[in-house]
């Protein structure tokens, strides 16, 4: 609801409100989990979703000082104030460097928590972009970073649903160069990609949900040979493995060609490529990563039972939609935010794309048959998030010990000005002063008589 609520903002105020009621409510999400990693992750990444709000808010005041304004409309990156905005937007988008709550939390959340994590939060950060930051250049480059880094991180990872985060991290990374190339080709690529990506990553989520679901574990080392008994999910999962690595006739192709398209158009040869690399990346940690060693590679002796009912057709409504799109995007196309006509199954697409699979498909192959290929083995791979929690902590012991000290010094000296100002006061209205002695009550109405005439006599004046 919060989500839903955030678009219909027509402030930024409103949107603060909503933005914060999305931390709140999704946390629970991943304490729903009750484990005490869960617990751990849910606070780490509630401080980080609050943090943003609050960042979001300062902008805001910031904003109104400058401009007299809340109005959320499109900004520059001029002022303090839209550049605090912008970091809030990109703290819930997962920027590089700010990205490691997503591969902490939505792995530590419930089966179906992870679902809705996927398909909410990080959307609502890209609508605030879109909405905030459409055209501003410098996305270009932050979402080529994006579609980069998380490959590597993915293709070593042996839990496949930090894998998939890890992915979720990468695809982010295509809208955000859609935004940042502004153009109504791009905005409607980026339109398009978040309703498929909301779709064939759930369809993945829920696919390996289903068999943490039914074995326990998600962890690649520890599965396998599973179609034989989940064929099914097998069947659910290659279709989101298909999708979301762009084969034609799945929803991925019908969408992220037009984000290629308006890179190449606007002349970012550079960026274009970045997202063709991007895009066999993709297809090795997500496309065939996922469901090779969950559901064949070698044989884990594990023969759990097929996903329940409920499950499978949650998985085959969403595996219905990915195809259908992909097949006739049409539909799609007529609800994105411009008219644009785009042709998808042109011959240049289908074959060009088509090359790149199959090359794609031809390195995994040959790494795997040579053993280069990161194998699957028991790890915990340590992120950049490493460098702030074992510096960090060291970083503000030293700064605490420090203030400890400054502040010691500086009570120290208030404390001895204030006792000589007391010992001061003390000498001239203690009780062996002049000043504090008792006066009679014939002395007191006496002065109280002085006093009256006095004021009655310059009234009198005057």
């Amino acid at each position: 609801g919060s989500a839903i609520g955030a678009v219909f903002a027509g402030d930024l105020v409103t949107l603060f409100f909503y933005w914060e009621g999305t931390a709140i409510a999704s946390v629970f999400l991943i304490w729903a989990r009750r484990t005490e990693a869960a617990y751990h992750t849910g606070l780490r990444y509630l401080i980080i979703q609050i943090t943003s709000g609050v960042i979001l808010l300062a902008g805001t005041a910031l904003l109104f000082r400058e401009t007299g304004s809340i109005a959320f409309q499109t900004m520059t990156l001029g002022s303090l104030g839209t550049w605090l905005i912008f970091m809030s937007f990109g703290m819930k988008c997962a920027f590089p460097l700010l990205h490691n709550w997503l591969q902490d939390s939505y792995p530590a959340a419930t089966v179906t928590g992870t679902v809705i994590l996927s398909a909410f939060t990080t959307k609502l950060a890209v609508y605030a972009l879109a909405r905030g930051f459409a055209g501003t250049e410098i996305l270009i480059y932050i979402g080529a970073v994006m579609t980069l880094f998380p490959i590597f991180f993915a293709e070593i990872e042996n839990d496949l649903r930090r894998v998939l985060a890890y992915s979720l991290n990468n695809q982010l990374g295509f809208m955000v160069v859609g935004i940042g190339v502004g153009t109504e080709l791009a905005l409607n690529g980026t339109a398009s990609h978040a309703f498929a990506h909301i779709l064939y990553k759930a369809l993945l989520f829920m696919s390996v949900g289903a068999v943490l679901f039914r074995t326990g574990t998600s962890k690649a080392s520890e599965l396998g040979g599973l179609y034989r008994t989940m064929p099914r999910t097998a069947t659910f999962c290659l279709i989101g493995a298909a999708s979301i690595s762009a084969f034609p006739l799945f929803s991925g192709f019908v969408t992220k060609s037009l984000i290629l398209d308006a890179t190449a158009v606007e002349h970012y040869p550079v960026i274009w490529a970045v997202l063709v690399f991007a895009s066999a990346g993709v297809l090795s940690h997500s496309g065939i990563k996922i469901p090779y060693f969950t559901f064949f590679a070698h044989d884990s002796g594990l023969r759990p039972k097929e996903a329940p009912a409920h499950m499978q057709m949650a998985m085959g409504i969403t595996a219905f939609f990915c195809v259908a799109i992909g097949i006739y995007p049409e539909p799609l196309y007529a609800l994105l935010p411009y008219e644009v006509e785009f042709h998808p199954y042109t011959t240049s697409h289908v074959v060009g794309q088509l090359q790149l699979l199959c090359f794609a498909l031809l390195a995994f192959a040959v790494l795997m048959r040579t053993g280069i290929h990161p194998p699957e083995i028991r790890a915990i791979n340590l992120d950049t998030d490493w460098i702030y929690r074992r510096f960090l902590p060291q970083v503000i012991a030293r700064m605490s010990g420090a203030a400890g000290q400054i502040w010691t010094s500086v009570a120290g000296y208030v404390e001895r000005r204030l006792a000589g100002l007391i010992s001061l006061l003390y000498r001239l209205h203690g009780p062996e002063t002049g000043v504090a002695r008792v006066m009679r009550s014939g002395s007191m109405v006496l002065w109280v008589a002085v006093l009256l005439g006095v004021t009655l006599l310059v009234n009198f004046i005057v």
